[in-house]
């Protein structure tokens, strides 16, 4: 692929995608758009490239995990979950992956809410597509899947997802929602949705879509600023080059001038994805101190005992 090819395309990415673009040597062809066969090993997505040896693995013991399938209005959609074995009626918090599937750090994550307590479940909304995201090689194909996906649609799968975790026992009068670069935006556009949602937290979640999404994602992040009806926290890196931090005080100030309840803290030096363990954009002091904000975001609002 040429310069200018390679070019054509990261000008053609949404920005949640650029900040991930922009980690990789712009010329490598075996950076961004070659991932390693040690991602499909372990169960991680190709698209975004080679594993760290040391991503974090959470165990199973005193949960029940599993993956299941919830009704929506045109299929069933699969879904991961992680729960505590033996609690009754635990709180719900929805898991909104990044672009790149169902893989095994979502899964993990989901896991981890779970050792909180939490009935956590990760929906796997790109299905209709027919095509496993995990095993997709480069991102000229990814993207045009990831971007087909309809606000509408994105927002009832979310739905029935927190429809089926009360009706396997959950409490959605505690129902939260965490996400990750895409899925990051997908907790701003949910926390606009739903009423009954207690708290979001947006890890590096675009505020600002592009123009050509328009027809399909009507409103950005920033434009349903008055519309929000949940707190939420945002957590961003200074350094991310897709979410430059001018545009999370915007985001900030639209959600203040509307009088609505956010938070937000900005990671000095800290890339996108930088919760991300499995890949090289992870900062390990952020995604921690992240990890304490959401626990205690959580709490704060009822989500987590």
């Amino acid at each position: 692929m040429n310069v200018q090819a390679k070019m054509n395309i990261q000008a053609e990415l949404p920005s949640d995608v650029e900040g991930l673009a922009h980690q990789i040597d712009p010329l490598s062809r075996r950076g961004f758009f070659l991932a390693a066969s040690a991602a499909a090993a372990a169960g991680y997505t190709l698209a975004a490239g080679p594993v760290r040896a040391d991503a974090i693995q959470t165990d199973t013991n005193g949960l029940t995990v599993g993956d299941a399938k919830v009704k929506v209005a045109d299929g069933e959609m699969p879904v991961y979950f992680a729960r505590p074995a033996n609690a009754t009626n635990p709180p719900v918090i929805l898991v909104a992956m990044e672009i790149f599937g169902l893989h095994e750090y979502i899964k993990d994550v989901t896991r981890r809410l779970a050792k909180l307590g939490a009935f956590a479940i990760a929906p796997d909304y790109y299905f209709r597509k027919g095509e496993d995201l995990t095993k997709i090689t480069e991102m000229p194909k990814l993207m045009p899947i990831v971007n087909s996906k309809p606000d509408a649609e994105l927002l009832s799968d979310l739905d029935a997802t927190a429809a089926w975790a009360k009706s396997q026992g959950g409490d959605t009068n505690r129902l939260g929602i965490i996400g990750f670069c895409r899925g990051g935006r997908t907790v701003w556009e949910y926390s606009a949705h739903n009423k009954d949602l207690k708290a979001g937290v947006a890890f590096y979640g675009t505020v600002v879509d592009p123009d050509a999404q328009k027809s399909i994602w009507p409103k950005s992040a920033t434009a349903l600023a008055p519309e929000m009806k949940a707190p939420v926290l945002g957590l961003y890196g200074e350094a991310d080059q897709g979410i430059p931090v001018a545009q999370v005080e915007a985001m900030k100030a639209a959600l203040q001038a509307a009088g609505k309840t956010a938070e937000f803290k900005i990671y000095p030096g800290a890339p996108h994805g930088f919760h991300a363990d499995y890949r090289a954009s992870y900062r390990k002091e952020a995604a921690e101190d992240g990890w304490s904000q959401m626990q205690a975001w959580f709490k704060k609002y009822k989500v987590l005992g």
